[in-house]
């Protein structure tokens, strides 16, 4: 049985702002919610009643992070699922537990991404960095579509960056696998232009009063992003140098947050939001023609691994 935190305050404000944002009787999933933006999501749409599943790579950190959760919302109401985006049997195998464990799916927030410093690949032979941020999600994403169609009005919310700015050359889907050159960080751009595109794509496939799909900019988080030896050298001294100026991933998470829960963003779509507000974004992630491309190299992609996506939305 859910219990609710008495009065007292959080990310979201007031006791009453929670209530007039309820969500109770919904279901979110978030992706790599052990820690960082993920968990602070986690807490938000928790304390406001959700059903709230925590779709992470490491069941130990899962779970001590669903006791925090349930420590800090008075919340119960919270599950684990392992979900490693770098294998895609993995991915199948978690997209099929949330279908048999959940009757409906309100709110899919693929969180989850990160940057290597060496390029390596996915059990499948994706770039990593790609691998993670983009084809995992896209894969587990296309695997729920049909149940968050079935739920709507249902959101989805891709964690981005700013840094999908600084993807100079586009997607480069001459080399979507970084083959001919590695940088971490112009892989990392065009991963999170990746996730812009995304959306930009599916809002443009389905209605908005059925589905929303919106990209968030956290903004620069103090999180375990490139600290857990994934980035090393400039890049890696780079991060750790920084960190005293990075505001908090309860911060970070509250853009999040507000897409996932709020009424008042309740059919829009397409957008790119920083602060709990839409932006414009870059201009590389305006281009529909190289959403529909990445849309439909995704799909062959994961086809020619043995992954083939669920047809609805094709």
């Amino acid at each position: 049985m859910t219990r609710l935190r008495p009065a007292a305050k959080n990310c979201l404000g007031t006791t009453k702002d929670r209530i007039a944002m309820s969500m109770q009787g919904k279901v979110v999933v978030i992706t790599g919610s052990n820690t960082g933006i993920g968990l602070e999501t986690a807490v938000g749409v928790a304390s406001q009643g959700a059903t709230t599943v925590l779709a992470c790579r490491n069941p130990a950190k899962a779970e001590a992070a669903k006791q925090e959760v349930v420590r800090r919302t008075w919340n119960d109401d919270v599950h684990v699922v392992v979900l490693d985006l770098a294998d895609l049997a993995s991915v199948r195998k978690a997209g099929d537990e949330i279908l048999s464990r959940w009757d409906r799916l309100d709110v899919l927030v693929n969180n989850a991404g990160g940057t290597w410093s060496q390029r390596h690949v996915t059990v499948q032979g994706f770039e990593y960095t790609m691998g993670v941020s983009h084809f995992g999600h896209f894969s587990l994403t296309r695997q729920l579509l049909g149940r968050l169609l079935a739920s709507a009005p249902a959101r989805l919310i891709a964690v981005t960056s700013v840094g999908h700015r600084f993807a100079a050359k586009g997607m480069r889907f001459d080399d979507l696998q970084s083959e001919e050159g590695y940088q971490a960080m112009e892989v990392y751009c065009r991963a999170k232009l990746a996730n812009v595109l995304f959306v930009r794509e599916l809002a443009r496939r389905f209605d908005p009063r059925a589905l929303t799909a919106n990209a968030v900019h956290p903004g620069w988080v103090r999180s375990r992003f490139g600290m857990d030896g994934d980035l090393s050298g400039v890049n890696g001294l780079g991060i750790r140098l920084m960190r005293p100026f990075q505001i908090s991933p309860r911060r970070g998470a509250r853009t999040s947050v507000f897409l996932a829960t709020s009424p008042d963003v309740a059919g829009q779509s397409g957008k790119y939001w920083v602060r709990s507000k839409p932006r414009r974004p870059g201009r590389q992630a305006e281009d529909e023609a190289a959403a529909l491309r990445l849309w439909d190299d995704s799909e062959r992609l994961l086809a020619g691994a043995g992954f083939p996506v669920d047809p609805v939305g094709a």
